[in-house]
C-alpha cells in the first residue's frame, strides 16, 4: 500500500514532517531527530541511510519494527542481526538485466493466461537498465602503427580496411586528411593544417568536437573502426536489442539507456544519482542496488549501494527488500594535508593499499576527518570503485560540501540544490567537518596520514620498482653503481659524470648519464583520470609563463587515451602550452608504450653510443622495459603526466625536484617545480568548471537524442512480448507454466536422487559457466539443431535470455568434480540405468519419469560472483533441495528465491561422516507449517535418517519458498 495512502497506518506516522522554504514547494519527509533518540546521534552517517529505509518502508511483513529496532542497537547488533533493506533504485546492464525482464515478460503472459490485465507487471522499484556490455572488438587498429602515408598531391593515400578489403569510404583524394583510422575518411584541408611528416601540426584552433584528426587537430568523421564495431554490435545483438526497446516502452518505472550512450558507472554517476528522492509523496535519501561489484563507485557522491545478484536485483524491481546482516562499519579518519606533488592516482592507490593492508573484508567504510575535504569528488568515486580491491562493501563519504559544489556543476538545478542541502540537514545526513560534537561511533577507526603519500615513479626497467619522487637522483646514481640486473647498470664511478656535447638544429647541447630524450604523455590506460591530465597542461601554462622550455632534441609526444581528452584540454585552455613545450596531440592509440616512438635525432643516438649513457625515457603509460621505448635509451619510468612534463624541462631524471632547480628563466633567476606546480584546488576548480560541467552537458545531450539506429529500431507496441519461435537469444521461460491462483501447502520430497555428488567449494562458475559454449556440450547441440555453427554460438552470458541454453549449460563447466562419476567434467550418472550422461541430458531423462532431485554438497556450496542462472538452472532441472555443509550467502538467497530448499547438514556431520555413497534415494519430509531454520528430518533408501537445517532465515523466505518462488510469489499478489 502506498505510503500517502489514507487507509494506511503507519507504525512511525508521527514522525512525518514537512520541509519548508520560500525557495520550493513543500515536501513530506520522516524526520528521523524526531525520534529524540541518542542511538541516532551516534550512528555512522551509512547506517542512518539504512534506518531511514527500514521507518519509511516499515510496513509489518517486508520491514518489520524490529528491524527498526536492530539498526537503532546497530553497536550491539552488528554482525548478528539480519534486516531488510528498501533500496531506492536497481541499477542493471544488459547482460544481467535481460534475464530479469524476459522473466517480467514471460509473467505478462501468464497473467494474461488467467484472465489479468498483462499492463499490471511493472517494476515496482524505479529500475534503469544500460545497454554497455554488447560491445565487442571486431575489428581494431593502431593508428600509430600504421599511420596514413602523405603523397605529394594529398594527405591520404589509398588505405585498405580492417578486413583487408579496400575501404567502402575509400581514400582522400581532394586535399583531405586520410585520417586516424584505417578507411577513415576525415573533413581536414589541406590548406588549413601542416602535413609535416613527424605528425606535429601548426598551431590551429581546435573544434570543441571528441572526434579529431590525430594528424592535423581538425574535425574528422567517426573513425572506421568504430563505426563497424558499433556494426557488428548493433547486428550481432539485433533481437536483444528490439527486446530492450520493447521492454522500455511496454513497462512503467523501467528506463532503457540504449547501446553507445556511456558505460553503466558513468551513466549512473553523471545522470542517474539523486543524492535525494522523490516519491510516494514523501523525499528520502537515494539509494541503489547494482548487478556490478563496482556500482560501490556511486558512494563517493554519499549515495548508499553495493552490488547484488541477478535474482536478489529482480526481487528488488518486484518490491521485495534487500537481507543483510548489520555490518561492521570501519571509520578511515583521514588527517594530514596532501603533498602538494601528489596526483589523484597516488592518493587512491595510496588509500587503497592503506585499506587493503587494514583487513577490511566485508565490512562498510566511512571516511571522516579533515583531510576528506581535500579530496574532489571524482577522488571519492575513485576510491569507491577500488572496495573491491580492498574486500569492502561499500566506502561511504556522507554528502559535505564538496559533493554539493560538484552537483552545482552538473545537470542539478538550483531548486534540487537547495531542497538537498535543507533535507540532508534536517535528518542530520549532512557532513560537517568544523563541528566535531556529535561524531559517530564506529566499530573500529583506522587513521592515515595523507602527508605520508607521496608522488613515486617507477623505473628504471621494472613497473613493480616504485621510486619516490624525491629520492629519484639518489636512486639513479645506486643503478649506475650497480651490477647489471633488474635495477642496475655497472657504470664505473670514473664515468658517471661523462658529458657528450652534440649539435641539433645548429645550437650545441650535452648529454650525460639521466638526460631524458623521449618524454611522452600517454592517457589510455592508469592516467585517463581528467585531474592528473589537467595538471600536466597546467603546469604547462606555468612553466611557459615563467620562460620554461624544453629542450629541442627531446622526442616529446601527447596521445590522449580518446578525442575526449583532448576536448577537455582544449576546453580548458592548456593544449597551447602543452604544444609550446612540444607535446602535440600526434594521434589516438597505443604509441610510446609499445616502442612506437619516432626515431631519435642522428646525433642524439650518435652521443649517447658515444659516451655510453644511460639515456632516459619519461612516460605516463603502463610499459616501460628495458630498450622498449628505443634501443639506446635503456634507463625508461613511467610517471604521472605533469612529472612527465617536469622531468622534460628539467632535461634530466638525475634531479631532486624538490630542491633543485628546473630551469632558468629568461632573465636568470632560478624556476623551482614548487613555483609552478598547480595546486590541487587549481586543479580540482578547472576539473569542475570545465570538464565535469561540459561532460554533464554532453551526456544529457546524448541520452535526450538517443542513437540513430536505437532511434529507428522497430519493435512491437503490444502489452505482452511477440515471441520468437526462431530465436536463440530470446525464449520466454517456463517459470510459470503451472502457475495457479492457490498455493499448495509444501509437499514432502519424496524418493529422490541425487543429480550431482559435490565437495567444497563449489562455485557459481562451476554450476553455470558464463563463457564460452564448448563444441559438445549440451547447449551446443541445442544451438546446433538450430541450425548455427561453432562461430555463431557467441556465450552463455549473451544467451541468458534463452532459458534452453542456459539450462542446458547449467553444470556445464569441464573443471566440475562430481564424486558420482569420480572424474573432473560435466557429466554425472543417472543412477537407475548406470549411465554415464551430460547434467542436463540425466536431468531431463529424471524429469521425464518424474523423479525428483537433490545435490549433495560440501562446503561454501556457490560461493564465487553472483550468477542467478545458478539457481535458475537447477531450478528447470527439477532440483528441489541443495544439502550441504555451508552456503554462500547470496547464492543461498538465490534458491530460495527460486524456491529450491537450502538444507544443511549439522554441525559436525556431512555426506562422509553419515556414510553416504550419493546413489540411495533421499525423502525430505516437509511440515505443511514449516517455520525458519526448522530441523527436517531427511530418510534414505538405505535405511539412514539424519537431520539437517532449512536455511529459511525469517518468514519472508518461507513465504517465497512455499509459492516456488519470489516470481511466482509476486504473479499470485497480482491474480488474487
Amino acid at each position: 500500500m502506498a505510503l500517502d495512502s489514507p487507509q494506511y497506518e503507519h507504525p512511525f506516522g508521527h514522525l512525518i514532517d514537512t520541509l519548508l522554504s520560500e525557495q520550493y514547494e513543500e515536501r513530506r519527509y520522516f524526520n528521523l531527530q524526531k525520534l529524540s533518540d541518542v542511538r541516532y546521534e551516534k550512528l555512522p552517517f551509512c547506517m542512518r541511510v539504512l534506518l531511514e529505509s527500514a521507518i519509511r518502508k516499515c510496513d509489518g511483513f517486508y520491514i518489520k519494527t524490529d528491524d527498526v529496532s536492530s539498526i537503532l542497537d546497530w553497536q550491539t547488533q552488528q554482525n548478528q542481526a539480519e534486516v531488510a533493506f528498501s533500496p531506492a533504485r536497481v541499477l542493471l546492464q544488459d547482460f544481467t538485466g535481460i534475464p530479469a525482464m524476459v522473466d517480467l515478460a514471460a509473467m505478462r503472459d501468464a497473467l494474461a493466461k488467467q484472465g489479468v490485465d498483462p499492463n499490471l507487471v511493472n517494476p515496482r522499484c524505479p529500475t534503469d537498465l544500460i545497454v554497455d556490455h554488447s560491445l565487442q572488438i571486431d575489428y581494431s587498429k593502431c593508428a600509430i602503427q600504421s599511420p596514413p602515408t602523405p603523397t605529394d598531391e594529398s594527405h591520404g593515400a589509398a588505405v585498405r580496411s580492417p578486413a583487408g578489403r579496400p575501404s567502402p569510404r575509400g581514400s582522400s583524394s581532394s586535399g583531405h586528411c586520410a585520417g586516424q583510422r584505417p578507411g577513415h575518411q576525415g573533413g581536414c584541408s589541406k590548406a588549413s593544417c601542416s602535413d609535416a611528416p613527424s605528425g606535429r601540426s601548426a598551431a590551429v584552433q581546435i573544434e570543441n568536437t571528441p572526434l579529431l584528426c590525430p594528424f592535423h587537430l581538425q574535425p574528422v568523421s567517426e573513425p572506421e573502426t568504430m563505426i563497424r564495431n558499433q556494426e557488428m554490435e548493433l547486428i550481432r545483438n539485433k533481437e536483444r536489442l528490439q527486446f530492450f526497446k520493447w521492454c522500455s516502452k511496454a513497462f512503467k518505472n523501467i528506463n532503457v539507456v540504449p547501446p553507445d550512450i556511456n558505460a553503466v558507472h558513468q551513466v549512473n554517476l553523471e545522470y542517474l544519482c539523486q543524492v535525494v528522492q522523490e516519491g510516494e509523496g514523501f523525499i528520502y535519501p537515494d539509494s541503489v542496488v547494482g548487478t556490478d561489484s563496482h556500482t560501490t563507485m556511486i558512494n563517493g557522491l554519499g549515495i548508499l549501494g553495493w552490488g547484488v545478484g541477478g535474482i536478489e536485483s529482480e526481487a528488488v524491481m518486484l518490491g521485495q527488500p534487500v537481507s543483510l546482516t548489520l555490518p561492521q562499519v570501519v571509520g578511515c579518519k583521514l588527517v594530514g594535508t596532501i603533498n602538494p606533488l601528489a596526483t589523484s592516482i597516488d592518493i587512491v592507490l595510496g588509500i587503497t593499499k592503506h585499506l587493503r593492508q587494514a583487513g577490511i573484508g566485508g565490512k562498510f567504510v566511512e571516511f571522516f576527518g579533515p583531510g576528506v575535504q581535500q579530496l574532489s569528488a571524482p577522488d571519492r568515486t575513485t576510491i569507491a570503485n577500488m572496495c573491491p580491491e580492498y574486500n569492502a562493501t561499500v566506502s561511504f563519504f556522507p554528502v559535505d560540501d564538496v559533493t554539493l559544489q560538484h552537483f552545482k556543476h552538473t545537470s542539478c538545478s538550483e531548486e534540487k540544490l537547495v531542497v538537498l542541502e535543507d533535507y540532508l540537514k534536517a535528518i542530520k545526513l549532512f557532513r560537517s567537518y568544523s563541528d566535531q560534537s556529535d561524531e559517530p561511533q564506529y566499530s573500529e577507526v583506522i587513521e592515515m596520514n595523507l602527508s605520508s603519500i607521496v608522488p613515486h615513479v617507477s623505473g628504471p626497467k621494472r613497473p613493480q620498482d616504485r621510486v619516490a619522487v624525491t629520492c629519484m637522483k639518489e636512486d639513479f646514481i645506486n643503478c649506475l653503481n650497480e651490477k647489471v640486473g633488474f635495477k642496475g647498470f655497472h657504470i664505473s664511478k670514473e664515468k658517471q659524470a661523462t658529458q657528450v656535447p652534440f649539435l641539433h638544429e645548429g645550437a650545441e647541447y650535452n648529454l650525460g648519464h639521466g638526460s631524458v630524450v623521449i618524454a611522452a604523455i600517454i592517457s589510455c590506460t592508469n592516467n585517463c583520470n581528467p585531474s592528473v591530465m589537467l595538471a600536466a597542461g597546467l603546469l604547462a601554462k606555468k612553466a611557459v609563463e615563467a620562460g620554461l622550455t624544453v629542450k629541442p632534441y627531446i622526442r616529446t609526444s601527447l596521445v590522449p587515451g580518446s578525442g575526449t581528452v583532448t576536448h577537455y584540454l582544449n576546453t580548458s585552455g592548456v593544449l597551447p602550452y602543452l604544444r609550446k613545450l612540444g607535446f602535440e596531440v600526434v594521434g589516438y592509440g597505443c604509441a610510446t608504450c609499445v616502442g612506437n616512438t619516432a626515431p631519435l635525432p642522428e646525433s642524439v643516438v650518435d652521443a649517447i653510443k658515444q659516451g655510453d649513457l644511460v639515456a632516459c625515457g619519461v612516460l605516463s603509460g603502463n610499459r616501460h622495459l628495458e630498450g622498449r621505448l628505443c634501443d639506446c635509451v635503456r634507463a625508461n619510468y613511467l610517471a604521472s603526466p605533469p612529472l612527465v612534463v617536469a622531468y622534460a624541462i628539467a632535461g634530466t631524471v638525475s634531479i631532486n625536484l624538490e630542491i633543485e632547480p628546473l630551469g632558468v628563466n629568461s632573465e636568470g633567476k632560478d624556476v623551482y617545480l614548487r613555483d609552478i606546480w598547480p595546486s590541487k584546488e587549481e586543479v580540482n576548480h578547472t576539473e569542475e568548471n570545465i570538464v565535469i560541467a561540459s561532460m554533464f552537458k554532453e551526456l544529457r545531450s546524448r541520452m535526450e537524442k538517443g542513437s540513430t539506429f536505437w532511434n529507428r529500431l522497430e519493435s512491437a507496441e503490444s502489452a505482452l512480448f511477440p515471441w520468437d519461435p526462431k530465436s536463440t537469444y530470446i525464449r520466454c521461460p517456463s517459470f510459470f507454466s503451472k502457475l495457479s491462483k492457490e498455493v499448495c501447502t509444501p509437499q514432502s520430497i519424496e524418493g529422490a536422487y541425487p543429480l550431482l555428488f559435490l565437495g567444497d567449494k563449489v562455485t557459481t562458475d562451476h554450476i553455470s559457466p558464463a563463457g564460452s559454449i564448448a563444441r559438445v556440450s549440451a547447449a551446443a547441440k541445442y544451438l546446433q539443431s538450430k541450425r548455427l555453427t561453432p562461430r555463431e554460438f557467441n556465450s552463455y552470458g549473451a544467451r541468458r535470455g534463452n532459458d534452453a541454453v542456459m539450462t542446458r549449460g547449467t553444470f556445464a563447466s569441464i573443471k566440475l568434480q562430481n564424486r558420482l562419476i569420480g572424474k573432473t567434467g560435466p557429466k554425472t550418472l543417472h543412477i537407475p540405468s548406470g549411465q554415464t550422461l551430460d547434467v542436463f541430458e540425466a536431468a531431463e531423462r529424471y524429469q521425464r519419469d518424474g523423479v525428483p532431485l537433490i545435490i549433495l554438497a560440501g562446503k561454501e556450496y556457490g560461493s564465487g560472483s553472483s550468477r542467478d542462472w545458478a539457481a535458475k538452472g537447477p531450478y528447470l532441472m527439477g532440483v528441489r533441495a541443495v544439502i550441504a555443509e555451508s552456503f554462500e550467502k547470496i547464492h543461498r538467497n538465490h534458491l530460495v528465491g527460486m524456491g529450491i530448499a537450502p538444507l544443511q547438514f549439522l554441525p559436525g556431520q556431512n555426506a562422509d561422516s553419515l556414510e553416504l555413497c550419493g546413489k540411495e534415494r533421499f525423502t525430505i519430509n516437509l511440515p505443511q507449517e514449516l517455520t525458519p531454520r526448522q530441523q527436517l528430518t531427511v530418510q534414505t533408501s538405505t535405511g539412514k535418517s539424519f537431520s539437517v537445517t532449512a536455511l529459511f532465515e525469517n518468514d519472508m523466505d518461507v513465504a517465497f519458498f512455499r509459492h516456488g518462488g519470489i516470481l511466482k510469489y509476486v504473479a499470485r499478489s497480482l491474480l488474487l
